[in-house]
């Protein structure tokens, strides 16, 4: 009987295997490495595939991040009849434990310079990848974003690192939201729940510009630029809830061409920021006194 099936997903290094039922109901597992696993007995054998780089849990899947040393076509069939063959020999996927206890976290609400904007910070990593939702249907690889878009005040939510920049539409004022959102997405944590299912993230072709691959294609003027972006501009607009991406940059008329994400999209100071910080920034840094630098919409 097959019990698997082999799907892609939006990272080529991770493929993921849909079994025919629930495997772990309501609980989700990250593992790195083969002490992590303890609790998965089947997490520990597929680390000893050398090409085996993270093992997700959750559902009725199991995803596997790969190393580069080897590429998917040649192994997934392989690897799908040793976990179909350890489960029908009775293996455990997971081991049965009581229902975990709430991980007790903080998350704390942090202004930003866009007044329709509210940070809210986790104590904890809540994802490796960027996720931007202009609406709920753009919500497919964030259950948290999905739940947020049923307040009716939510307009936009942005997910990086360890926290969630919510916009809010113009009919509620913060003082009297802030508390109840912050509230949520502290529950929503503790009880386990899934923030970002990296699994389901599609990447841009803005965001893939940044990417090593694309990189490489860039005139040099442009990988400067991005690397001044990410090693100087980015941390900081982070730190006000955002990010920032490269677009494009003219030889001709000097013009580089960015997109804000998060609270820095549509932020009242934008302009400000972008003439006075990271125009003159790159200015000086490119020694190009002639550049100018032009936001546009993600």
């Amino acid at each position: 009987m097959k019990l698997i099936t082999i799907k892609d997903t939006s990272n080529p290094s991770i493929l993921k295997f849909e079994f025919s039922y629930f495997i772990t109901p309501n609980q989700s597992f990250e593992y790195k490495n083969i002490d992590e696993a303890t609790e998965s007995p089947l997490a520990q054998q597929l680390f000893y595939l050398p090409f085996v780089k993270t093992v997700y849990i959750s559902g009725n899947f199991i995803a596997i991040e790969k190393y580069n040393i080897v590429e998917w076509e040649d192994v997934k069939h392989a690897v799908a009849e040793q976990m179909e063959e350890y489960v029908n020999s009775g293996g455990e996927v997971v081991k049965q434990t009581e229902k975990p206890k709430k991980s007790p976290i903080s998350v704390y609400a942090e202004s930003t310079p866009n007044p329709s904007v509210m940070k809210f910070v986790a104590s904890k990593m809540l994802t490796k990848t960027i996720v931007e939702c202009k609406n709920i249907d753009e919500t497919q690889a964030s259950p948290l974003a999905k739940e947020l878009f049923n307040f009716p005040f939510v307009k936009e939510v942005f997910i990086d690192e360890n926290y969630i920049s919510v916009t809010k539409y113009a009919v509620a004022e913060w003082q009297e939201i802030t508390t109840e959102i912050r509230t949520f997405i502290k529950e929503f944590i503790e009880n386990g729940h899934i923030v970002v299912d990296e699994t389901k993230v599609v990447a841009t072709s803005k965001q893939e510009k940044q990417q090593i691959a694309n990189f490489e294609n860039l005139d040099t003027t442009s990988q400067k630029i991005i690397n001044i972006i990410e090693e100087y501009i980015k941390p900081a607009v982070a730190a006000d809830g955002g990010n920032i991406l490269f677009d494009s940059y003219s030889e001709e008329s000097k013009q580089v061409k960015v997109i804000l994400q998060g609270a820095c999209s549509g932020c009242p100071s934008s302009t400000f920021t972008l003439k006075n910080g990271i125009e003159s920034m790159l200015k000086d840094m490119l020694n190009e006194p002639e550049l100018k630098v032009e936001a546009i919409n993600a």
